[in-house]
């Protein structure tokens, strides 16, 4: 498991954009979480998609980000 989780949706054009942010960053490997299967993920992140967040402090990163702010959130 990842220290790192991207919160997405089934067809989301913004997860997919997200994805490529993530590669173009060089993120490190991160797990990803689809809000659809989860009523309480829906609550919590269904307008918010996608966030990356960062279970060992509870950071989280809401789109809109590029890949400036992935590597300044990772460098946190």
């Amino acid at each position: 498991m990842s220290d790192l989780i991207l919160y997405q949706r089934d067809y989301c054009h913004l997860c997919d954009f997200a994805l490529a942010v993530m590669a173009e960053a060089c993120a490190p490997d991160f797990d990803s979480v689809w809000v659809d299967d989860s009523g309480e993920l829906e609550r919590r992140y269904g307008t918010r998609v996608p966030v990356l967040r960062d279970v060992r402090d509870g950071r989280e990163l809401d789109w809109p980000f590029d890949a400036a702010a992935v590597r300044a959130f990772l460098e946190k």
